[in-house]
């Protein structure tokens, strides 16, 4: 049988402790790690080899783009940050570049795999890499809301004092500030939460702005992340069919087109196999556009 291969496109703090998440969890055979700085990727790839002991199974090492080839998934993290006055156009121009780089050299190798995209802005990242590639959309596929979605649920539990796996809530749009809560489907057990206005309020608050809060309290945000990430490679690898909160280009939902933002999708072995079209509320719609005309103008921005 065909070793199953994911390959982790930047040895950041993102991209190393994905591939840790993916080491400890046994999710493939093969683990690839690719970075610019292969000084880096080679330390950290011997650093958790040293660990297999403890584990067993599975070969990981740094390599290059030709090891893409026969990769079932391959995860994107590189990414510049954001210079000190710089305009967070000019990061989005510089990031397009280094996407458009990556991609470039990923498709020397394989045409066939899926490309996960994690870098930020996300959904800006992910519709680069579906214009670049020339691939199936549903094979572009970005993190999206999904960790919005899983800090939402996780502050509903806390507040409730309820398992926050048993929290169904969602967090849709742009993974960032114009992202928005979805009160009207939130539940537990399919019974309405018995929250106040100022909890909500402050519960969105938390979970908009928690990279800020953990970014202020220690300069990145990376381990809830690769679990999300972590999260969508198995529903890929197991054929879930799982409903994740991923970045996927719409068409027509609710009304938005021709840009990707986090919703409902099922997620399986062809990627994003269908978006699922929730029903949401009127003043939920009007925030859905506003996030979908931010992404869109400043895609124009760039000139993609």
């Amino acid at each position: 049988m065909k070793k199953t291969r994911i390959v982790v496109v930047g040895a950041g703090a993102v991209g190393s402790t994905t591939a840790y998440t993916l080491m400890l969890r046994n999710r493939v055979d093969e683990l690839v790690l690719i970075d610019a700085n292969h000084k880096k990727a080679v330390g950290d790839a011997l650093d958790m080899n040293h660990g297999m002991p403890f584990l067993g199974g599975g070969d990981l090492w740094a390599g290059s783009y030709e090891d893409c080839k026969d990769a079932d998934i391959i995860v994107i993290t590189a990414g510049a940050a954001q210079r000190e006055g710089e305009s967070r156009v000019d990061l989005l121009k510089r990031n397009a570049v280094i996407i458009d780089s990556i991609v470039e050299e990923v498709l020397k190798y394989n045409t066939t795999g899926i490309l996960l995209i994690a870098s930020n802005p996300v959904d800006i990242m992910s519709y680069i890499t579906w214009k670049k590639s020339g691939w199936p959309v549903e094979r572009i596929i970005g993190s999206g809301t999904l960790l919005d979605s899983a800090r939402f649920r996780y502050l509903i539990g806390e507040k409730l004092k309820i398992d926050p796996r048993s929290v169904h809530g969602h967090i849709v749009g742009e993974h960032g500030d114009s992202e928005l809560p979805l009160w009207s489907l939130a539940n537990i057990a399919g019974a309405e939460l018995s929250l106040s206005d100022a909890d909500k309020d402050e519960i969105f608050t938390n979970t908009r702005d928690a990279a800020y809060q953990i970014i202020s309290a220690k300069g990145a945000t990376y381990y809830a992340i690769a679990l999300a990430l972590d999260r969508i490679c198995t529903a890929i690898l197991r054929d879930e069919g799982a409903v994740l909160n991923v970045s996927t280009l719409l068409h027509d939902y609710h009304g938005v087109s021709d840009v990707f933002l986090g919703v409902p999708c099922v997620v399986d072995r062809q990627g994003v196999r269908g978006i699922i079209d929730i029903k949401i509320s009127d003043f939920e719609r009007e925030l859905l556009h506003r996030s979908a005309d931010k992404l869109r103008n400043l895609i124009a921005s760039i000139g993609v």
